[in-house]
C-alpha cells in the first residue's frame, strides 16, 4: 500500500524569505510560517491562542518568485511535503522537519501584508504550481504570466470537466464531479 505525505497550511510569514543557491545553480528559499488557532476554554471561558511555526523550503523558480514577492507579514497557501533531514554542529547530528513547497498561492491583498481593507476578501487571484514534467524542480514555465497578476489562469484540475465555450454554454448537474 502506498503512503501519502501532503501538507497544506495557510498562514503568515514569520520573516523575509532567504534566498540562496546550490552549486548547480538551483534556487532554495526559506521561511518561518506562523499559523495560529483560537478556542474558548470550557472551563475558564478564556479566550484562547496557539501559534505553531513551520519550516518552509522552496526550490528552483518558485523560489525565485516567493524571494520577489513574499515579505514578512504576508499571507500564503502552501502545498508540499514533510521532509527531516540531518544536520551536523560540533559533531553531534542534529535533525530539522520542513515542509518542502510544491504549490503555494499569495493570499490577501498585495500592499498588506495579508491584511485585507474593509470589506475586502481575504483572498486573491494567483498562484504558483510545480508542473511535472517541467524539469529543474519549479513551476515556472516561460511566457506564463507572474504569480498575482489578474490574467493569471491556473492548470486545469486532472477530472474536471474545462468550461463549455460561450456564455450560452452551462455544464449539465451529471457533469459535476461532486
Amino acid at each position: 500500500m502506498a503512503g501519502l505525505n501532503k501538507v497544506i497550511l495557510i498562514g503568515n510569514l514569520g520573516k523575509d524569505p532567504e534566498i540562496r543557491y546550490s552549486q548547480q545553480g538551483l534556487a532554495v528559499v526559506n521561511f518561518s510560517l506562523a499559523t495560529s488557532e483560537s478556542w474558548t476554554d470550557k472551563n475558564t471561558g478564556e479566550r484562547q491562542d496557539k501559534t505553531e511555526w513551520h519550516r518552509i523550503v522552496v526550490f528552483g523558480k518558485q523560489a525565485e518568485v516567493c524571494e520577489k514577492y513574499l515579505s514578512k507579514g504576508k499571507q500564503v497557501y502552501i502545498e508540499g511535503r514533510l521532509q527531516t533531514r540531518p544536520w551536523e554542529r560540533d559533531g553531534q547530528t542534529h535533525y530539522t522537519t520542513e515542509i518542502v513547497v510544491s504549490n503555494f498561492m499569495f493570499l490577501g491583498s498585495r500592499d498588506s501584508g495579508g491584511q485585507s481593507g474593509p470589506g475586502g476578501s481575504n483572498y486573491q487571484r494567483g498562484g504558483y504550481q510545480n508542473q511535472p514534467n517541467s524539469g529543474g524542480g519549479g513551476g515556472y514555465t516561460p511566457n506564463r504570466p507572474a504569480p498575482n497578476s489578474d490574467n493569471f489562469q491556473g492548470p486545469a484540475q486532472p477530472g474536471m470537466p474545462s468550461m463549455p465555450d460561450g456564455p450560452d454554454q452551462s455544464i449539465p448537474d451529471d457533469d459535476i464531479p461532486f
